[in-house]
């Protein structure tokens, strides 16, 4: 078996190949990155490492070499048309390879957005179902890291959290636990194909529950401002995707709870 990881230098990537050396050797793992001389690390861990560019497709078919399993991670370009066609080199190099299955980070619950970033991923999936390869899509929820944009020691030191107005519920998840759920579909080739996985927290957490993780951990109390002259783009963008639909995949792809919320903000609170 061989597995092949793009993106492995990125923070997604690197976890995941973190995780998936406590289950399978080494020799089965071949990682891509944009500039061979960055994966020195992994060589020495005995991961094979190669040229992975998603804008360079004529080097990617002796990427993708004798690949059983492929895992495209999605791109981080900032140009959602850019990272479309970034997907297509990817998937059409694997199916001149004759990979035997495309495994996707996608997005969860996409059919409920209406920002560009569910259609990106939309169409993604959809171009690797026309490849006629299985596929396995790892449909990933927004990344706990989000409460950073919220500037979480400003709402501790002030005693108050602003937010816009609304009933708002958040489905988010840790990359490391997302690492440990996609190392597991990646180590039983076989078992997961044809199937998507909604990679969300099992039940969505509120507002009131930052706001009370924030006091737990500080011992200051903090509560909730609700701001409708509040600026900040992040709310415009979380109404624009589905943070509240709640599956429990991930937890039954790990065989345990996922991080706790209060866990999961620790590395954005400094006071």
């Amino acid at each position: 078996m061989s597995i092949v990881i793009t993106g492995a230098n990125g923070k997604l990537g690197s976890l995941i190949i973190q995780q998936l050396l406590q289950k399978v050797s080494p020799h089965e793992i071949i990682a891509c990155v944009r500039h061979l001389e960055t994966g020195k690390h992994y060589v020495e861990q005995g991961i094979t490492v190669r040229l992975g560019d998603y804008d360079q497709p004529d080097s990617l078919e002796q990427t993708f070499a004798g690949a059983t399993q492929l895992l495209l991670i999605s791109s981080s370009h900032l140009d959602d048309t850019v990272r479309i066609r970034q997907h297509a080199h990817i998937i059409e190099a694997a199916k001149k390879c004759k990979v035997e299955h495309i495994l996707y980070t996608s997005f969860a619950f996409p059919e409920a957005g209406s920002a560009p970033l569910s259609y990106l991923h939309l169409a993604t999936e959809h171009a690797i179902r026309t490849t006629g390869i299985p596929y396995t899509f790892l449909r990933n929820a927004l990344y706990t890291d989000f409460v950073e944009k919220l500037d979480l020691n400003t709402a501790i030191a002030q005693g108050e959290l602003d937010i816009y107005p609304g009933e708002w519920k958040f489905n988010t998840v840790t990359r490391w636990d997302l690492a440990r759920g996609i190392a597991a579909v990646l180590s039983e080739p076989g078992r997961h194909k044809n199937k998507k996985y909604e990679l969300t927290a099992s039940s969505p957490w509120t507002f009131t529950n930052l706001a009370a993780a924030l006091t737990e951990f500080t011992g200051r109390s903090v509560s909730l401002r609700q701001d409708p002259q509040i600026k900040n783009w992040i709310f415009g963008f979380l109404s624009k995707i589905d943070t509240r639909s709640a599956s429990n995949d991930l937890e039954q792809l790990i065989g345990g709870p996922l991080t706790s919320l209060k866990e999961s903000i620790r590395p954005f609170i400094s006071i």
